[in-house]
């Protein structure tokens, strides 16, 4: 992390408007899913999270945003959405900011925090799965609808894993460092669609960058999109799970595997 960046609550208006410039900034302007500051209001004002990483001139370099809620009769929080300026990517913010966010839920007594990423962007992957060690809860078919009207989207349909991330670190799952020999990709490179074996694991592959295969070729970002797809929602209803991913520089792999009966 930035020695110099101060990660902390927003405190006024100004905080609230820098946010939903870094949405903009990150998303686009015509992003249909961007959160309004009187929305990050009262968010905050609700036990959720609304807070920024800046530096010292006051630029926000990145924030962090959730909602506080009830599920199974327990609390609970949904980390909604974490950005970061393009300069301060790599620096280790993001997983200073999601760490404040789970001091915060700690305090509460939250057990659990959820959030969405689109699986096959690899290096949410690495870092979601392998650095903070959260399991992927469900997958879910266009969950935010068939386009977001944001250029990072690449006007796809926004299938998405839930993820959920335990408070308590001593319950984060273990990162997977390889995969098994032999393993059959039921999704192979170039999104190429292999047979539905009926195996204890599949591998299911990944591309390096979807976000700059769909600005370049939608078609091909597509029959990725529609190729995973149909993988994860025939295995996961099946009693499948994702144990983990292995970054490589090509993209990388999910492994599935299937659970004991």
């Amino acid at each position: 992390m930035s020695a110099s960046a101060t990660i902390r609550y927003f405190e006024s208006h100004e905080d609230r408007a820098k946010c939903v410039e870094l949405q903009e900034l990150t998303w686009g302007h015509d992003f249909t899913e961007k959160v309004p500051a009187a929305m990050l209001l009262v968010a905050q004002k609700t036990g959720g999270v609304c807070a920024g990483a800046f530096a010292p001139d006051g630029t926000m370099l990145g924030y962090v945003f959730g909602v506080t809620g009830v599920k199974d009769g327990a609390l609970m929080h949904w980390s909604d959405m974490l950005a970061l300026r393009p300069e301060a990517r790599g620096s280790g913010l993001a997983v200073a900011l999601k760490e404040f966010q789970r001091d915060h839920c700690r305090r509460l007594g939250i057990r659990t925090i959820y959030w969405t990423f689109d699986p096959l962007v690899a290096r949410n992957a690495h870092l979601n799965l392998n650095k903070m060690g959260a399991r992927v809860d469900e997958y879910v078919v266009a969950m935010y609808g068939e386009a977001t009207n944001s250029p990072l989207q690449g006007d796809m349909p926004t299938d998405r894993y839930v993820l959920a991330w335990p408070v308590d670190p001593a319950a984060q799952a273990a990162p997977l460092d390889r995969l098994p020999a032999a393993l059959p990709l039921v999704v192979g490179e170039g999104a190429r669609e292999g047979e539905l074996v009926d195996e204890t694991e599949v591998g299911i592959r990944i591309p390096r960058d979807i976000t700059q295969l769909a600005a370049s070729d939608v078609a091909a970002a597509r029959q990725w999109r529609f190729a995973t797809r149909r993988a994860f929602t025939h295995y996961l209803p099946r009693g499948y799970h994702v144990r983990g991913f292995v970054p490589d520089e090509a993209g990388g792999t999910y492994l599935l595997t299937r659970r004991p009966a």
